[in-house]
């Protein structure tokens, strides 16, 4: 069986293409993750590392986490694919949906550290992604959003058939992607299928930055429930 890392940023296509990846009978055995150079958020999503400690955890699978400066992130995400080599991995599994400069950045990374590149959702509609993601039984809330198309009134809500059918409608006007592709939203997966506990969010606070509403989690804890995907 492959052993593969998959590309973790806690939001909902890295934790589908995890799923998917091993549906095909990948086996996962790290998360990595890439954190800002004082260590104190992931980048994009903006998360304190230890809720994707937290994440990783509840799913079984352990976490790498590498810091990083902007000017430094591919040295430093090839190096920490490099490091995992050396202990067997043979693929990367990635969230890549549609944009063809991110695939083609993962996968020239991918060869040259002579690994293989996995994109289990490649190709597919945002819509089928979406729905088969809730409809496999995965929770996740929007933890950031891009302000000047999403108010904060987004934060926090449950990526749920509702929500696709609101994004759907105002997509028409304001162009947004249901997946979010181009930024306008990101996600932090709290349950599902991996997961053998859920996580509960207890404590948070809005915070408008750079453009960006983020949903700062300030108290999450782990809860007995949910069925490991086996």
């Amino acid at each position: 069986m492959p052993q593969v890392f998959t590309s973790w940023s806690g939001g909902k296509d890295s934790c589908f293409a995890c799923y998917k990846a091993i549906s095909n009978g990948l086996r996962v055995r790290y998360l990595l993750s890439m954190i800002t150079e004082d260590g104190q958020r992931s980048w994009t999503h903006g998360l304190s590392p230890k809720w994707l400690q937290l994440q990783a955890q509840a799913l079984g699978i352990p976490l790498v986490q590498k810091q990083s400066s902007m000017a430094t992130y591919e040295a430093d995400f090839k190096n920490a694919i490099l490091a995992l080599q050396k202990d067997g991995i043979t693929g990367g599994v990635f969230g890549n949906i549609d944009v063809e400069e991110q695939r083609d950045w993962h996968e020239r990374i991918c060869r040259e550290a002579n690994i293989t590149s996995n994109l289990p959702l490649w190709g597919l509609s945002q819509e089928k992604i979406l729905t088969d993601f809730i409809g496999s039984g995965f929770e996740a809330i929007v933890v950031v959003t891009k302000a000047d198309l999403l108010s904060d009134e987004w934060l926090g809500r449950k990526i749920d058939l509702d929500f696709v059918r609101d994004l759907d409608e105002l997509g028409r006007t304001k162009g947004i992607t249901l997946c979010g592709e181009a930024g306008e939203y990101h996600t932090f997966v709290i349950n599902g299928p991996l997961f053998n506990q859920r996580l509960e969010i207890l404590v948070t606070k809005k915070v408008l930055k750079d453009g960006y509403w983020f949903l700062d989690i300030l108290e999450c804890e782990l809860r007995p429930t949910g069925k490991r995907f086996s």
